[in-house]
């Protein structure tokens, strides 16, 4: 599979690359745009500031200028919390999207969105002080609306980015719960 990662929050952190590299291990071609154009953060907070300071519009217009060479390829676009909703909001509209694959986040959907039969996997902690289950909730019979084959999978007791070793959140167990079936969800992917 061609998949499109982005970043958390933390920015184009080892984490992503370490990602990245795991899922080019498992023989998919893989792109980590850096959406902080080299900004690193040790906090959300100044990540967030940061994030602010660019805009949300800005933002977008990166991510995709960074995946427009390749969307004819068929991209799955996922992403880190941050990068998640980002990755979500290009899958919603890229009619050749392959499937979406969201870590740690998800984003607002809009009222018109289609996404007839996408292929979606939430891996999200349980509870989540960003993903709250009443959000949660809603986003998931949104997604069902716009068509998309959603599967959510919680974590109990994980830190929001419990993927991330480098990160107080970090959960070991998780993480290799996590990876396990992304993995899966990604050969479902090539074989459809």
């Amino acid at each position: 599979m061609n998949i499109m990662l982005f970043h958390s929050t933390y920015g184009l952190r080892p984490a992503v690359r370490e990602a990245a590299d795991r899922l080019r291990a498992a023989g998919h071609e893989v792109w980590t745009p850096d959406l902080f154009e080299g900004r690193t953060f040790d906090t959300v907070e100044e990540g967030m500031a940061y994030k602010e300071e660019i805009g949300k519009d800005e933002l977008l217009k990166r991510a995709v200028l960074a995946a427009a060479p390749y969307s004819d390829r068929g991209l799955v676009y996922a992403g880190f919390s941050l990068g998640a909703s980002i990755a979500q909001t290009l899958a919603l509209g890229d009619d050749k999207a392959r499937g979406l694959l969201l870590l740690h986040g998800t984003s607002d959907i809009a009222p018109n969105a289609q996404a007839d039969d996408l292929p979606v996997q939430l891996h999200v902690a349980e509870p989540d002080p960003f993903e709250t289950d009443d959000w949660l909730s809603a986003w998931y019979l949104q997604m069902g609306r716009t068509g998309a084959d959603v599967e959510v999978y919680r974590y109990a007791g994980a830190g929001h980015l419990y993927t991330d070793p480098e990160l107080p959140d970090y959960d070991a167990e998780a993480a290799e719960a996590t990876w396990r079936v992304a993995l899966g969800f990604l050969d479902s992917l090539e074989a459809a």
